[in-house]
This record gives structure tokens, sequence and C-alpha cells, in this order.
């Protein structure tokens, strides 16, 4: 290689060389591309050779080696692409569509005797209209089976309360449309009789003859009365009186008698009404047997001619007296005689032919031949008829809407009946402005939305109409909760069919759709604008606590989205379940007991999350309370040095706390009504009574906060300047007490000083707020701080033979028992005992185990009992999986709660007191048992 031709990179620089034909057609080409236009810039550089089709250049990105899911199988076609191993083998790639139905509905509308249409128009006429609540003791006969939700029907016990509206005939043939609410019997679900007693004129209790009037029973006639229903009773069962118990007609009148003695002292216990009585002789109390198609009414078993009425003592079987000592009672000879001659049935080839002909029924020869208790169906229902004596103690004595409007505004309304709404909602107005109150929600069939159910109390609610929804926290000063909704579909619910309405007039109950997203548990309907005077109804109130509580997670961490959203929905299903977040994170549940929660984990899991949910073990809650006064006063300085709270903490007067609950008596109450009712019934100083600044926590709770300084002392103008601040410190300080982030109960706090600064800027809510929370929690402390515990009632009945058994599964959970007693006219006998809340679980099955199955049980709270033992006493050692004695027990629940809440494992004393407040502990030699 000539070394002149190139230099030293090896780069040419010799002569010039001649170009080659190949190079200048190149050239020609490269001049050609930089000469095209900017629109010809886009052109794909693989641009298809006319004259070699198949070698255009195509980019590695470009490159398709397959042909892609559509055009293998068509533009209309869902593919689905999964990479290897992503998906078992057994699960398919494309699930078949799963439809989910979670109640027993009929598809189309079944045959009735009466049309449709007919049921719509008596909508309009409120006086033929009589809503009435069906409400009693677990397997009273309350429900048809017929009108049961599937899985009510596997547990065999009522769990929802179901509405039905039919149209019933009475005696005469007068048709009258009756709304009944089917509530369950058992008394963890007591809440959805209160859901279904909110919108009745009427609560007909259940009662069987056998064996007497039980605990959800009594309890039921107690709410029934204070939310001011007319109240009848259906005394049912009363074959078991001839064919189980075999009692002669006399014992059988004197168990009936007894039944209604029974239900007339609880109506006198909680109504103050005089005229309020049950007797057959008025008209109030029928009998019946759901066994055999038997319902009258002393008036309506007039109508058989074959009971002789001419009797000048007729049906005066509840008076005091007999004319003489060997006079039969009429009730007994007219009532019980013939019926027992109906079915006590001796041979049914010879004796009931006899029968039979005396009672004017005839039988076809087939129907001769059906089994004895299908006959005896058959025979009374031939002589009794329809259930028109139900229809007729119900029309005769339960108020139609527009007559009982008034009363039930009065009570469950918060705006009056003074006010424009209030007189239209009275007059049950169906021209005026539209008020419709929602008491629950009930899930779609596949568990995917709600519909609230409610009822119309003026006005007329029509499909497609604009409404206005008002939530539970909802004030004419504060309308957050309030939204604007559009109504879907209406229905007249009818449990296993919905009839589809366009409209629905007052008076009337209703199931509307499109209104469900902001409501939670009830609300009030109006329309969107005019109605700006409008206010809320009450929200329901609950005649048991939710006492006992679960801990739920999912079992795969990524679907907690999943069973949040289930918790809201199950929140809505159940009207007094409460779902919360705890400070550790955790979701709790909490509900009446366990059969409660036990359904409503299957609706979590089942119906509206459908995933894996695991669950902690249930424990109770708790309260924190105080047993003697403050041993010092105790004083608490804002962050600022410019303010100065000092209070004292005792404990409340016996019974104070359940009228305060209760709504006895009211904060918002004005100042001489509540001194004198403080005055009269417990003893307070007048000048005390009328410094009540609040309850607490919230309206009704069970704590008292007193301002107990002198106008020598403190400057009241200040001190009034922030009350609001101070009152705010306690009811956070009563909502979390210092033991175990528990509510406080059962305690006075009584403000005894103060230094407020003089500017504003000192005093402000920042300032204020913390410190009355934390002088709270000092005063708690100082006033020898106890827990407390829910107690349950039980009420247990059993053979004689088994009531030892009982004895002993009380003993050994703590339990106690109050009273035991046979009950009249029956081989049984009824246990009434308290048992702890914490030593309730498992119960039930431990009962059933002990005594062969022959007891049975039901139990509700009952009150709160103070824990044995000094929670702080550090120097009790808590062993685990070891039983704890008595004095132990509030240190381990104490401690045992902290941990599952995260908190320290004991109270930390640095919190509460300050700095000042410390040295002064010291200066009076007090010893804390409370560490640093």
């Amino acid at each position: 290689m000539d070394t002149d031709l190139y230099d030293e990179f090896g780069n040419y620089i010799g002569p010039e060389l001649d170009s080659d034909d190949d190079d200048d057609e190149l050239g020609r080409e490269a001049k050609d591309l930089d000469e095209l236009d900017d629109d010809d810039e886009d052109d794909d550089i693989g641009d298809h050779d006319e004259d070699h089709p198949g070698m255009e250049v195509v980019l590695h990105e470009d490159k398709k080696y397959y042909p892609t899911a559509e055009e293998v199988y068509g533009p209309e076609v869902e593919t689905i692409v999964q990479e290897e191993d992503t998906q078992p083998l057994t699960e398919p790639i494309i699930k078949p569509v799963k439809t989910k139905k979670f109640s027993l509905m009929e598809q189309t509308l079944p045959v009735t005797v009466y049309e449709m249409d007919f049921l719509a128009d008596l909508m309009d006429n409120s006086e033929l209209i009589r809503n009435v609540t069906l409400c009693g003791h677990l397997h009273h006969g309350k429900t048809h089976p017929e009108i049961r939700k599937r899985y009510d029907q596997d547990r065999g016990v009522g769990i929802k309360s179901t509405p039905v509206t039919v149209v019933l005939p009475d005696t005469k043939g007068k048709s009258f449309l009756f709304n009944i609410m089917d509530t369950p019997g058992h008394v963890n679900f007591s809440d959805e009789v209160t859901a279904g007693l909110r919108i009745r004129t009427d609560s007909s209790g259940n009662a069987p003859c056998f064996p007497q009037v039980m605990l959800n029973t009594e309890r039921l006639i107690k709410h029934a009365v204070q939310e001011r229903l007319a109240v009848t009773v259906c005394i049912n069962k009363i074959d078991r009186l001839i064919l189980e118990l075999k009692l002669p007609p006399t014992d059988a009148y004197y168990k009936l008698r007894h039944i209604v003695d029974e239900v007339n002292g609880l109506i006198s216990m909680y109504s103050t009404d005089e005229n309020l009585i049950l007797s057959p002789l008025l008209g109030n109390v029928c009998f019946s047997s759901s066994q055999y198609s038997i319902c009258f009414t002393l008036d309506s078993a007039k109508n058989h001619e074959q009971i002789n009425i001419s009797s000048p003592i007729h049906f005066c079987g509840f008076t005091k007296k007999a004319p003489t000592s060997s006079s039969q009672r009429s009730f007994v000879e007219f009532v019980l005689e013939p019926l027992y001659k109906i079915l006590v049935v001796g041979d049914v080839d010879t004796t009931l032919p006899h029968t039979l002909d005396e009672l004017g029924i005839h039988l076809t020869k087939e129907e001769l031949k059906l089994n004895i208790r299908p006959l005896l169906r058959l025979v009374c229902k031939k002589f009794f008829g329809e259930f028109t004596g139900f229809v007729d103690m119900c029309v005769q004595h339960i108020p139609s809407p527009k007559v009982g409007a008034k009363t039930k505004i009065e009570h469950t309304y918060t705006g009056g009946v003074d006010s424009d709404l209030g007189e239209a909602m009275s007059e049950c107005d169906p021209d005026g402005p539209l008020m419709c109150h929602t008491t629950k929600m009930y899930s779609t069939d596949d568990g995917v939305q709600f519909h609230a159910f409610g009822r119309v109390l003026s006005g007329t609610i029509h499909a497609g109409q604009p409404v206005k929804v008002l939530g539970e926290n909802y004030t004419l000063e504060d309308e957050e909760d309030s939204q604007i909704c559009t109504v879907g579909r209406l229905w007249i619910s009818v449990a296993r069919y919905h009839i589809e309405v366009n409209r629905v007039p007052a008076g009337n109950w209703i199931l509307i759709e499109g209104v469900d997203q902001p409501i939670v548990k009830t609300a009030t309907i109006t329309e969107p604008r005019g109605n700006e005077e409008a206010q809320i109804f009450r929200p329901l109130k609950f005649n048991t606590t939710s006492v006992i509580k679960i801990a739920v997670e999912p079992v795969n961490p990524s679907e907690l989205p999943k069973m949040l959203d289930g918790l809201r929905k199950v929140n809505k299903s159940y009207p007094s379940l409460t779902t919360k977040v705890e400070e550790s994170g955790e979701h709790v549940i909490l509900g009446t007991g366990e059969l409660y929660l036990d359904c409503v984990m299957h609706d979590l899991r089942k119906m509206y999350s459908e995933i894996d949910i695991k669950v902690a073990d249930p424990v109770v809650t708790f309260c924190e309370t105080v047993v003697e006064t403050s041993s010092l006063k105790c004083f608490a300085e804002t962050p600022n040095k410019k303010n100065k709270i000092t209070m004292i903490a005792e404990p409340l007067e016996k019974g104070l706390a359940e009228d305060i609950e209760n709504e006895v008596v009211q904060i918002t109450w004005n100042r001489k009504k509540l001194g004198e009712f403080f005055q009269t019934k417990y003893d307070w100083d007048l000048l005390a009574a009328r410094s009540i600044w609040a309850f607490g926590p919230d309206a009704t709770g069970p704590n008292i906060l007193v301002d107990d300084t002198l106008p020598s002392e403190v400057d009241k103008a200040l001190l009034g300047s922030v009350k609001d601040s101070i009152v705010q410190g306690f009811q956070w300080g009563t909502r979390e007490g210092p033991l175990c982030d528990e509510l406080i109960r059962n305690v006075k706090f009584k403000i005894l000083d103060a230094v407020i600064a003089q500017e504003p800027l000192h005093r402000g809510g920042g300032q204020i707020i913390p410190t009355a929370r934390r002088v709270v929690y000092s005063a708690f402390l100082m006033a020898t701080p106890r827990l407390m515990e829910p107690y349950y009632f039980v009420e247990v009945q059993a053979p004689a033979d088994c009531v030892s058994a009982v004895y002993t599964v009380l003993a050994r959970r703590r339990g106690h028992v109050t009273q035991d007693a046979p009950i009249p006219g029956s081989p049984l006998y009824t246990i009434k005992a308290f048992i702890p809340a914490i030593d309730s679980f498992g119960f039930e099955t431990d009962l059933r185990t002990h005594t062969q199955g022959q007891a049975f049980s039901l139990s509700v709270f009952h009150h709160w009992q103070i824990v044995p033992g000094d929670p702080l006493d550090k120097s009790i050692v808590i062993r685990p999986l070891e039983p704890q004695p008595a004095p132990h027990l509030a240190r381990e629940f104490m401690i045992k709660t902290r941990r599952r809440k995260g908190l320290s494992e004991d109270v930390s004393i640095s919190k509460f007191f300050d700095d000042p407040m410390l040295l002064e502990l010291a200066k009076q030699d007090v010893v804390l048992n409370y560490p640093m």
C-alpha cells in the first residue's frame, strides 16, 4: 500500500478517482430522495414493491408472525390473553355467567281472589286501610311458611321483617287493605321489630297459650306501649291445650284467662292509660290455631249457628262471680266445649260422621279418607271459615292511617304538628306536600342494590319524581346530610312478590327504587323545592344494646375494598348494626348476640362481598366508671399557660344514667324544668340542677357536666365564652376513657374553678378543648376508676329434672339465678338468671349438651355491672392460658383490651397530668399506682 496516498489516520488523500456507473446511480437516487416534498416524509419506507410483492422492508416492531384474535374469531368475540401459569387448570378461562339470587321470589304475579287493580284502588281510601305489625316471641306462630325467605327457612327462624299487603274481608264481607309486617321473634332481632313498629299504627301481639307469656313478648309489649300504638292480642296454638296438654275445658279456660291477665299486667306496668285493657269481651283478643286454620273472636263466634247464643250469661266467662255455684261458665260451654268436640275425634268411622252432622259439615268420601291431621284442618276450615275474626278485631280496635296519624306525628316528627307540614301529615292529606318516612332497607335478589321501605305520611309519591332525601344528621342549620335523587320504580311488597305501581298516596307503605345511595338507616323523603322548613323523623331508638363485637379482615389483603363495600351494605341491611374502625386499624362489627352476628357474617360473605373473611374471637364492649369522689381537685393548664380548669369526678345517683339514656330527662329542656326534675327525683340542690351544662357523650350519654363555680371566685362571663369548648372536651373525654378507650359511664364531672384569659386569642378552642379533656381524665383517675361489663338477662325453659343442670352451667359462667318457678298448666320450669356477656359465648350449646337438648334459652342485654377488682393494680400478674380469680378480672380485661387496640399495656399518667399537677400530688403525698 502506497503510504503517500493515505494519512496517519488511514484516510485517502491521493488524486481524485473516477466513479463507476453504479456509484452514479446511487448518487442520483440520494439526490432524488433529498428533493422529496415535506408531505411525503411520513411515507412508510417499506412500501410495497410492485415488481417484487412481499419483499418490502418491515421494521422489527412491526413484524407480525401470527394472525390477531380478531382476524381468527371475528370482531364480536371477546378474547382473553393469559400468561403461562397465571391461572390454575381447575379454573375455566371463561367462567360461566353466575346468577345471584338470595331470596325466593315469584317470577309472575300469583292468582288471587281479588284483582290487583282493586288492591291499588283501595290505597286511595285511607279509611279502609289498616297498618298492623305481627310481633311476638320466637316460635309463637307469627310467620306463614309461604312468606319466609329462603335463608330464614334454612335456619328455621325469622331473620328479617317482611311486609305483606293483602285485601282481607271482615265477617260482613267488606274488604279492607291490610299492610301487615311480619317480624322475627328471636330477641336478637328486636331491631327489625323496632323498624317495623315505627311506621305502624298498631301492634298485634302474638302470645301462645302454651306455655306462657315469654321474654320477648314482654319486651315487645313494652316497646309498643312506648311507641303509643294500639295493642291487640292473638292467643295462638290453642289446639295444644287440647291435644298435647289434654287439659279439661275448665282448666283450659283458666289457662287462657291467666295469659290475658299477664298481658294486661304488663300493659298497666308500662302505660299510663287506664283505658288500655285487653279482654275477649271487648273484642281486642282473638283465639287461633295456625295448625288447624282456626281464628275467632267472641263476636265472630256468634255467626256460627251451631253455637247457642240464647243464654242470658252469653260469653260472660270473664266475669268475677258465677250466677250459681253449679253453673257452667259460658266461655267453657259455648266456645271451648264445641272446640273440644271438633278436635278430640274418637273413632273416625263411627264418631266423626255424627259430630260432622251436628256441625252441619259435609265431606266427600275422598276427604274422609285423609289422614287425621289434614282431615281436622279441613273440618276446622269449613266450620270456622276464613280468618275473619282477626280482620274484625283489627278493623274495630286499630285506627286507620288518617285517625292515628296525629299521635304518630307527635311522637316521631321532630318538627311537631303545629307547622303546615305537621297539619298535612296529621290529616293524612294525599294532596299535601310530600313527606315519606323510610325505616328499612331491603336488598335486591342479587344483593347489588337496595330498595327503601317506608310510609307515605302526606302527599303522593310518583315514579320518576325528583325528591330530596334527608338523612339522620340533617338539621335546618346543617343541611349537609341531604341529597336530591330521582325515584325509580315503586312497588307494593307482598313478601315473595312485588306489585308495581306508578303512584302511592298518603297512608300507605311503599318500596322505593333509586333513593338508596344516601340512606344508611332511616331517612325522610320530601319534595326538592318548597319544603325548606321540612325536618326529619326521629331516628330509631332500639330496646336493646349492641355489646358484642367481632373484628373482621379479608383472607386476601388485596380484597379489602370488596370487604369495605360489603360492610357498607350489611350496615344498611341490619337496623341496629354498627361498623367502625378502631384506632389500631381493625374493622369492628357490633351486634346484639351470637345468632345476630352469625347472620351478619353470612350476608357479608355470601351476599355483599363474596370473599373469604377471617373473624377474630368475639369480645364485648366495656364501660369505665368511678366508685368514689376524686381524692383531690384536679386541674390542667392550657399549652399557652393562660387558662386553667379545675374539676372533680364522682358517681351519679342510681338510675340517673338509665333515665338519661331513655330520654326520661333531656338536656334540651329549659333550665327551670331541668332543675325541677333533678330536685324532685334525685334530691339535687336547685342551683346545681340549673347549672347542668351537658350530658355526654352526645345528647343522651350517661354522664353529666356541671358548672359548680361561684360567681365570687370565677368570672362567669369569661367562663360562658368558653362553655362550648369545655363541653366538647368533656364529650371527647367521655367517649374514649383513659383506661382502655371505652365509653365512660355513670360519672358526674364538676367544674370547681376556672381561670380564663381575657383576650379571645388566648382562649380559642385549640387551647381549651384538649385541656378540658385532660382534666376530665385526671379527675376520673383520681376517683377510684373501675371497669363495667354488660350483663345478659337469661330466660331458660326446661323440664323439672333438668333444673339442676341449668344451675351448674350458669355457675361455671359467673351466672346467678334470680328466679325459678313452674309454669302454670305445663310440665316445664322457667329459670331466670343474669350472666356476664363475655362468658355467654357458647352458652346455649353448652346448655343443650348438659340437658340433652331439653332446655331452651334466650338472652338479652339487661344492665351494666362493675367488674370485680382494681384494673390499675400492678401487683396482679396475668398468666397466659390460666383462668383468673375474680379479683383479677378487671386487670385482665383492661390489659387484654389495651393490647387488642394497640395501646401500651398500662395507663400512663404523663398524658393526663401536667407537671404542676404532679408537683401538687407530691406535696399532698398522693401515691399513684400508675406508671409515668
